[in-house]
């Protein structure tokens, strides 16, 4: 059995972290394979206005479209595959897919997050169409003089909500929790913002085509606060740390504590923007790249 054939890098994750690497790599001329689920977060996204170059905004899927076009332009790989396991081996990187297996020199992880949500009908679909809303930060300008609610379960959501007071003077929290999970702390700062508190379970959150209407109150935008679990698992199982709120910890140029093994976007750090993820992106191309050279 001969050896392997050694890829100079593998990136898992086919959204605008993994796209933006792509690329990069691609212009490095590196032998390397995208590898995505089709699962991107940023699909979910109607219409982005906060991300440089696009003054009238562009929707998720636009972007991941054009992100993906301009990698393929430079023959970058990529291709839909589950990867079920990255392991340290022999000074590379053992991928295990479904049949089969791929070895790499670097691997970059730029698997994201999932939004933690309560099990509402059709939720998808209302953020499909921004009624529901996951980020403050990327969108709030966009709520400006609205009727606007945050529903949340613990102090994550009044922080949202006085977040978003800077936007609107009609801010409601909706808080799905147990009464003990909102401090006296933030009820006082939501009471001093006028910021009104709802206490309802959220399946009393109902749902229309342009409105929600929950407590007798009717809503033009409803931001979810229930948090995101970064997808660290492939990371982890190769020996990489990570922090407190369970997103991996790298080094000034993303690099895991896994040596070869990089990060980049959402599972890194917190503040969950595209613009951040696609830095994050290039510098941990640029350092595989050179890292090769090294070698």
């Amino acid at each position: 059995m001969g050896e392997p054939d050694i890829l100079d890098a593998v990136i898992v994750g086919g959204g605008p972290a993994g796209l933006t690497a792509a690329i990069y790599l691609a212009r490095f001329r590196r032998r390397f394979l995208l590898l995505h689920d089709g699962s991107s977060r940023a699909s979910w996204i109607p219409l982005s206005r906060n991300h440089p170059g696009f003054p009238d905004g562009v929707s998720g899927v636009d972007l991941l479209d054009r992100m993906r076009r301009q990698a393929l332009a430079f023959d970058a790989r990529i291709e839909e595959a589950h990867v079920e396991a990255v392991t340290p081996q022999g000074g590379h990187f053992k991928l295990a897919l479904e049949g089969r297996e791929l070895w790499a020199r670097n691997v970059l992880i730029a698997t994201g997050v999932v939004d933690l949500a309560p099990d509402l009908p059709e939720i998808e679909a209302a953020v499909r169409r921004a009624l529901i809303r996951i980020c403050p930060i990327c969108d709030g300008f966009e709520v400006s003089g609205k009727a606007v609610a945050v529903l949340g379960r613990d102090p994550l959501g009044a922080r949202e909500a006085l977040f978003l007071r800077g936007y609107s003077d009609d801010l409601t929290l909706i808080h799905t929790g147990p009464p003990g999970a909102l401090p006296a702390r933030d009820r006082a700062s939501l009471e001093a913002a006028g910021v009104a508190l709802i206490e309802a379970p959220a399946e009393t959150l109902r749902l229309e085509s342009d409105y929600a209407e929950c407590g007798g109150r009717r809503f033009d935008a409803v931001y979810l606060a229930y948090g995101v679990s970064p997808r660290c698992e492939l990371a982890r199982g190769a020996g990489a740390r990570a922090a407190e709120d369970g997103r991996l910890i790298v080094d000034e140029r993303q690099m895991t504590t896994t040596p070869g093994l990089y990060a980049a976007g959402d599972l890194v750090r917190g503040l969950n923007q595209i613009s951040t993820a696609e830095g994050e992106a290039a510098i941990a191309a640029t350092a595989i790249h050179n890292r090769l050279r090294e070698e």
